[in-house]
């Protein structure tokens, strides 16, 4: 979430805070206390899912990292050593299992490392006679299906964080307008108690000054000078 619509959020839940302790009785008002209610409960349902989407993808590109790594030290050093053993016999076999240097990159690192572990099985006969262990074969395609399972993981996160991030934007402004629909009635109703007027526009005002291009709610003559305060209405 970028700070601007975290300010914005913020500020709806002040002023739903507010709207809860003083309760208006005028036709109208709760339902504009139910719609910010209802904003604010799917802003935090699509906070939730940018940062589990932020944290999947994080956490799928440790373990692809530490995956790769067991496996070039593992199953594929020895695929490697008995590819050149076995090379004596068949000779292309010595070129089969040998790593691609250029793999370096996951989804490259994956099309080399699941071609090795095919042609494994398919010249297992052969691999055996020149040292194949055959539980580090079964490790190596198990660990390959985990990585696999780690790209989707990743992906699916990736997918979750920019789509919840595209949501907050509008939706973050979509509160501003709520909250500056119920402004002009509570100025009306406080117009007389200095005291809660001003926890009114303290509540109702979005902290911190706009970034460029940001703030479309609030209209240009009504903008603050630099490091003022910014109200939501």
């Amino acid at each position: 979430m970028n700070a601007e619509s975290r300010r914005r959020i913020e500020m709806g839940k002040r002023a739903l805070e507010f709207s809860r302790a003083h309760p208006d009785t005028e036709p109208g008002s709760d339902a504009l206390v139910a719609k910010l209610e209802q904003q604010l409960a799917r802003a935090d349902e699509v906070a939730t899912s940018q940062r589990d989407g932020q944290i999947d993808a994080r956490a799928a590109s440790a373990r692809k990292n530490e995956l790769r790594q067991e496996m070039r030290e593992g199953a594929i050093a020895h695929l490697a050593e008995v590819g050149r053993a076995a090379a004596r016999e068949q000779h292309e076999l010595g070129k089969t299992f040998r790593f691609k240097p250029d793999a370096d990159t996951f989804l490259a690192f994956r099309t080399a490392a699941r071609s090795m572990a095919a042609a494994a099985e398919e010249h297992r006969e052969v691999l055996l006679k020149h040292g194949l262990s055959p539980s580090v074969l079964e490790e190596f395609k198990n660990n390959l299906d985990k990585f696999d399972a780690a790209v989707v993981l990743g992906n699916d996160g990736r997918t979750a964080h920019v789509g919840a991030t595209r949501e907050l934007e509008p939706l973050s402004m979509e509160i501003v307008r709520t909250v500056r629909l119920m402004d002009a009635r509570n100025r009306q109703r406080f117009a007389q108690d200095g005291q809660l007027l001003g926890s009114w526009s303290s509540a109702s005002t979005v902290l911190g000054e706009p970034r460029s291009g940001s703030d479309a709610v609030v209209p240009e003559g009504d903008k603050p000078a630099e490091g003022e305060s910014r109200p939501a209405a």
